[in-house]
């Protein structure tokens, strides 16, 4: 079962509300190109970065250094039994505690050690932290940071991040079959269509895809109606049942590839083992043919040239993008085969 909080998001609240808010789903690998590049306009507003940084390690050595270096009373905080439910939950801000309440200031620059280290590059890092500002968090201070399990002697362990408009999560393969550890959640609060929006390239991306396809195949690619936003539209379907959308197999090679391409688009701010992970794990589950790519606008919407969604969808695979009234996605990706 994954559990999504409801969100303390005041520009969501029409749309959860109208469409619930609990989600799986999973992140995209390296970009191609200028394609996965953030947006000029964007970069111009990104903050300064540190002018020093800390020699880079493994997230999971940092990780295992912030555990070891934790009171006790920081652990009965932040620390919580492996098998809690939250640990695959999809959050909307800080789920316990705030950073600032309750990490030392070594430790607070530790943990964003530690979330830079999970992200593919400066640029990758910049996505995932909405220029520096988190989002409606406004600052990272302002997020959650849990521990699950015991990061110590190869134990089961995963270290959660939580913010507005982000989950996110290492577990040094804890969890062999489940790619980041479990499922995952971004968004950023601009209009999907505007390149104000650190996300803007992925729905770029993805109309580009929709523009190589011949009308037939546009036909089978459009769906009417919303894949919603609540735990049964993003749970990974059963293997007699129809996926929404154009197959992989139905696609000629260069739409194939240009699939592809949005794949590695939106798993780009992400490391690299991570985002080859992914990669494997569509191959193992029956590769690109079985995977759908579905476009879905709004019943009644009076924007009728713009998409609301679109939904990347395959065996063990769910990369559900809300564009309108402004970016959700939630990611879920396992082996199943």
């Amino acid at each position: 079962m994954f559990e999504m909080q409801k969100p303390n998001c005041p520009e969501c609240t029409e749309g959860l509300d109208r469409r619930g808010f609990l989600g799986t789903g999973v992140s995209s690998v390296l970009a191609v190109g200028a394609i996965g590049s953030v947006p000029a306009t964007v970069r111009a507003q990104q903050p300064p970065q540190p002018a020093a940084q800390r020699p880079a390690k493994p997230a999971e050595a940092l990780i295992q250094e912030l555990f070891n270096g934790m009171t006790d009373e920081q652990k009965r905080s932040v620390v919580l039994p492996w098998s809690d439910a939250r640990r695959r939950g999809m959050f909307n801000n800080a789920m316990t505690h705030r950073i600032s309440a309750i990490f030392t200031p070594a430790q607070q620059e530790l943990n964003q050690r530690i979330l830079r280290s999970i992200a593919s590059d400066d640029e990758g890092y910049t996505k995932l932290t909405r220029l520096g500002t988190f989002d409606g968090s406004g600052g990272f201070n302002n997020c959650g940071v849990n521990i699950f399990g015991n990061p110590a002697n190869n134990q089961q362990y995963a270290w959660v991040f939580t913010g507005h408009h982000l989950t996110v999560r290492c577990d040094g393969n804890s969890e062999p079959n489940a790619a980041f550890g479990g499922p995952m959640y971004y968004g950023h609060s601009p209009d999907g269509y505007s390149n104000r929006n650190c996300f803007f390239y992925q729905t770029r991306a993805v109309l580009s895809v929709f523009d190589a396809l011949n009308e037939n195949q546009r036909r089978q690619a459009i769906v009417v109606g919303t894949p919603g936003e609540m735990a049964p539209s993003i749970r990974f379907r059963g293997a007699a049942d129809s996926l929404p959308g154009i197959a992989g197999r139905d696609l000629t090679a260069d739409q194939k590839a240009l699939v592809e391409a949005v794949m590695r688009n939106v798993l780009s701010p992400y490391r690299r083992e991570d985002a080859d992970e992914v990669m494997q794990i569509v191959r193992d589950n029956g590769g690109m043919d079985r995977m759908h790519l579905a476009f879905y606008r709004d019943r009644g919407a009076g924007d009728n040239t713009r998409w609301h969604f679109w939904r990347l969808e395959g065996p063990g695979f769910v990369w559900n993008y809300r564009v309108l009234p402004h970016v959700h996605t939630y990611v879920n990706i396992a082996r199943v085969v």
